[in-house]
């Protein structure tokens, strides 16, 4: 009596074609949604522009485009706002500056000079 291990009587054996086309489509699905959350996760977003910074003149006219559009603003709303943005800018940029300048008082020359390249570093990082 030769009996196949794998087969018991009364059970339905499985068609080869069928196990196959099984295979390939949980392999298929697997490979994608992998690859789709490892380009969500770094590789992706790598390489996309990124905007311009806000504290520069693009970045801060891209904005308030952005705001004038959005917010459907009328014309003396768009220049109240402009001339707010404008204040807010030039307010922001004193406190980088006035912060800079207190926290290099604070430091030895070679902090400095270490802290210099870690501000080079960031703009570097930021820049696209």
């Amino acid at each position: 009596m030769n009996v196949n291990l794998l087969e018991k009587p009364g059970v339905a054996s499985w068609d080869p074609r069928v196990v196959c086309t099984l295979a390939l489509v949980l392999v298929f699905c697997t490979g994608a949604a992998v690859g789709a959350l490892v380009m969500d996760l770094g590789i992706h977003n790598r390489r996309r522009p990124r905007p311009p910074a806000f504290d520069t003149p693009t970045g801060k006219a891209l904005y308030f485009e952005k705001l004038r559009k959005d917010l459907d603003l009328t014309p003396e709303q768009s220049v109240q706002m402009e001339s707010v943005l404008n204040d807010f800018w030039q307010y922001y940029r004193a406190v980088l500056g006035d912060g800079k300048s207190k926290v290099e008082q604070l430091l030895t020359p070679a902090q400095r000079q270490k802290f210099e390249h870690i501000l080079l570093e960031q703009q570097k990082q930021a820049a696209p």
